[in-house]
């Protein structure tokens, strides 16, 4: 799909492309909200708008456009538990990294499991002889975002 409307992963014309995401997003979006609520589910459903990653917060020499940027990433929840109208942590004056209230993918699963109503440090899978978690032995649960 290239650098056009169809592609998420925006690296190039982000100021164009993204007022466009939003248009296509947001109204579907709000109308799952919507519905959910509505019907009484959305306490007990987890929406969550997950990324992996954030952008550099400049243009790169050599690259093609801005690249992924490992010390910050953005996740949106709403419903089943999660504080309503609240935002968690904040990346530098620059938007090079996580400076306030930094966690990691592996407290994002374990919130998230803890969401979903199972305990991260019990839930295992068996893998090349180990029996391992999707949390590691790292992951807390980030309680400050619960309701």
């Amino acid at each position: 799909m290239g650098e056009d409307v169809g592609n998420w992963d925006g690296h190039k014309k982000l100021a164009d492309q993204y007022p466009i995401h939003a248009e296509i997003l947001d109204q579907p979006c709000a109308a799952l909200l919507r519905e959910l609520k509505g019907r009484g589910l959305l306490a007990d459903t987890l929406v969550a708008f997950v990324t992996e990653f954030d952008r550099m917060p400049t243009f790169q020499k050599g690259a093609n456009g801005r690249d992924h940027n490992p010390k910050g990433f953005t996740v949106w929840l709403a419903g089943a538990g999660v504080k309503r109208g609240f935002s968690h942590g904040a990346t530098d004056e620059f938007g090079y990294q996580a400076v306030e209230n930094v966690t990691n993918i592996y407290d994002l699963h374990a919130t998230l499991l803890h969401l979903l109503g199972l305990d991260h440090e019990r839930l295992s899978f068996y893998n090349n002889g180990v029996e391992r978690r999707l949390t590691d032995v790292h992951g807390h649960v980030i309680h400050e975002i619960l309701a």
